[in-house]
């Protein structure tokens, strides 16, 4: 689950996509292919100018357009090429994706109580977050491992898709992961390599704090 473990002082940056229309509505996307509004595109160009200072030597990107459209960004300032996956893809949840949160809890309420409790739950039928985690934590390491000592990796991705690669990363329980705190639109956390492996460095970076709109709020 960690890294290998020899301190090479590797980084890996998870920065979440811009904001869409669904975001700014509380509908929940999950794997729904929703594009950046006008504002997510300009979050995604403003981060990428402060992303490129940490001199990244790979991009990697969920396929959905929302991901693929921020990534083009960092892309854009600093040459590189983006590496496109459907494992970094968020959660599906099945008859949850497109409402909104009220209508969630309206509907489905008890499924939703559980999960805020930790419990293992297939959101509307969905993906558990642990299922989650095994498919997006492997692809998100087999990319650092291609890293140069002192590397930077950034992975383009999904607020809960995040989470639980973080939590998959950092070799904690699944059931703590709620613990980590959603991320804001086009803002980003930074696991670095340590003599025992990957650990959190930074969490939710990039703007002062603020509303989180998606499908972990």
């Amino acid at each position: 689950m960690n890294g290998s473990g020899g301190g090479r002082g590797r980084r890996i940056v998870l920065w979440r996509h811009g904001q869409t229309a669904w975001n700014v509505e509380r509908r929940f996307q999950g794997s729904t292919d929703i594009e950046l509004t006008g504002t997510g595109v300009a979050q995604a160009r403003r981060a990428a100018r402060l992303l490129a200072a940490l001199r990244p030597d790979a991009i990697i990107a969920s396929d959905l357009s929302r991901a693929r459209a921020t990534a083009a960004e960092l892309a854009a300032v600093t040459g590189l090429e983006v590496a496109s996956d459907a494992a970094l893809r968020e959660t599906y949840a099945g008859v949850w994706q497109g409402l909104t949160h009220e209508e969630i809890i309206e509907r489905h309420g008890e499924q939703y109580a559980a999960w805020k409790r930790g419990e293992p739950v297939r959101r509307g039928g969905g993906e558990l977050e642990t299922e989650v985690a095994e498919r997006a934590a492997p692809v998100v390491l087999s990319h650092a491992e291609k890293l140069p000592d002192g590397g930077t990796l950034v992975v383009v991705s999904h607020g809960g898709t995040i989470r639980t690669t973080i939590g998959r990363l950092l070799g904690l329980e699944p059931r703590s992961w709620e613990a980590l705190g959603g991320l804001t639109n086009c803002c980003w956390s930074v696991l670095g390599e340590g003599a025992r492996g990957w650990r959190l460095l930074e969490h939710n970076a990039g703007t002062l704090p603020e509303p989180v709109l998606g499908d972990d709020d």
